[in-house]
């Protein structure tokens, strides 16, 4: 597996798989866990299309594992980081720690995603879809 995140908060690796391993430690890592567990799985169950989805969770170990969402963003202007993270919001979800460093570039698609949420708020009312569509 390759370390990509190694902090007083978590450890990230990938496997050779391409699966993003995550195991949480330090402060309220048991809430940061669970956080992020309960986040990811909202957000697949509202099909949002630009983050990692939950494959695994070992509450026993605080560890998750995700689909990869691509690579980190090294640059990006301040309105467009701004657009990607309020387009979670008709997911029902605020992300709470909205910085560069929790964004990605998925090369696939040309999509930019967002990664980590384990401080993200579920809202209680969603904002309505786009164009009518459904979230």
């Amino acid at each position: 597996m390759l370390q990509v995140k190694d902090t007083l908060r978590a450890t990230v690796r990938i496997g050779y798989d391409g699966r993003v391993h995550k195991t949480f430690r330090g402060p309220k890592a048991e809430e940061r866990f669970a956080n992020e567990a309960r986040v990811l799985r909202h957000l697949g169950a509202r099909g949002c299309p630009f983050v990692p989805t939950l494959l695994e969770a070992y509450p026993d170990q605080l560890r998750i594992v995700t689909t990869n969402c691509g690579t980190r963003v090294e640059h990006l202007d301040e309105e467009r980081m701004r657009e990607i993270y309020s387009e979670l919001h008709r997911y029902g979800v605020r992300h709470d720690d909205a910085e560069m460093r929790n964004i990605t570039y998925r090369q696939s698609d040309g999509r930019f995603c967002v990664i980590d949420f384990e401080f993200a708020t579920i809202l209680s009312d969603p904002e309505p879809p786009l164009n009518g569509a459904a979230a």
